[in-house]
């Protein structure tokens, strides 16, 4: 593995440990200010560069505990793919469900970061949500049109 590649999940580990920790405000450390998230996290994130700040804020007030655990990383040229399995309580608002359950969720996803000037610039991700939705006990959203 080359030192580029391993810088490139370093950064990746250090954004999940800092979410783990709920640091939030440090997040800027291994995220791009204008960092593109093209998986929104909450339903009604704004669709704009840097929306990634704000939708990891809503996340971590719905759920609390939350934790994410990396299962594997896979690193190529500037990108890493993170196969993690997160876990949580809802216990705070959230946009799609403002009452909290106050039920635990545990399901997996897969991230593919693109990594640029020691920055993640880019989020790609696909996750069990209709898993996340039934151990929640959400409604499963209505199309808007």
């Amino acid at each position: 593995m080359d030192n580029e590649t391993h810088s490139n999940k370093k950064i990746v580990e250090g954004m999940v440990k800092a979410i783990n920790e709920r640091r939030i405000d440090q997040l800027t450390e291994f995220m791009a200010s204008d960092v593109i998230d093209y998986n929104k996290i909450i339903y009604g994130e704004d669709d704009k560069p840097g929306a990634a700040f704000e939708g990891l804020r809503q996340q971590l007030t719905a759920f609390s505990p939350y934790s994410i655990y990396i299962d594997e990383l896979i690193a190529e040229d500037d990108r890493v793919v993170a196969r993690i399995t997160q876990n949580g309580i809802h216990s705070g608002t959230h946009p799609r469900m403002p009452n909290p359950t106050n039920l635990s969720f545990e399901n997996e996803a897969i991230f593919v970061f693109t990594v640029k000037n020691e920055k993640i610039t880019e989020i790609r991700a696909i996750s069990d949500r209709l898993g996340l939705f039934l151990q929640l006990n959400w409604d499963w959203p209505k199309s808007e049109k």
